[in-house]
């Protein structure tokens, strides 16, 4: 069984910086795609960040600039950096990584973290 922990939200006030980490431990052979994910009360869950296994990244047009995902391949780890931290930014973020293993290839999901911009 493959498990996906997340870490590093809080509270934070407009304009301040935020680091994510999401860490897979489990049966892994290898990880393709690792993205994050966000959902605000009453809103759909929407793609923040995501990125594949050989480094290319692609970003929600409302976080670019502003968010840096990244990730180790040999920790099996997914870092979001996110600066200039707006309110519109406060939501539940949630980790997801396509996993390769024994029973093949199997989406997993973070159980959330909770991030939240105000003054």
């Amino acid at each position: 069984q493959v498990q996906l922990v997340e870490s590093g939200g809080g509270l934070v006030q407009p304009g301040g910086s935020l680091r994510l980490s999401c860490a897979a431990s489990g049966t892994i052979f290898s990880i393709n795609a690792m993205r994050w994910y966000r959902q605000a009360p009453g809103k759909q869950r929407e793609l923040v960040a995501a990125i594949g296994r050989g480094g290319n990244t692609n970003y929600a047009d409302s976080v670019k600039g502003r968010f840096t995902i990244s990730r180790d391949n040999a920790k099996n780890t997914v870092t979001l950096q996110m600066n200039s931290l707006k309110p519109e930014d406060t939501s539940v973020y949630y980790c997801f990584a396509d996993v390769w293993n024994d029973r093949g290839y199997v989406g997993v999901w973070g159980q959330g973290t909770l991030v939240t911009v105000s003054s």
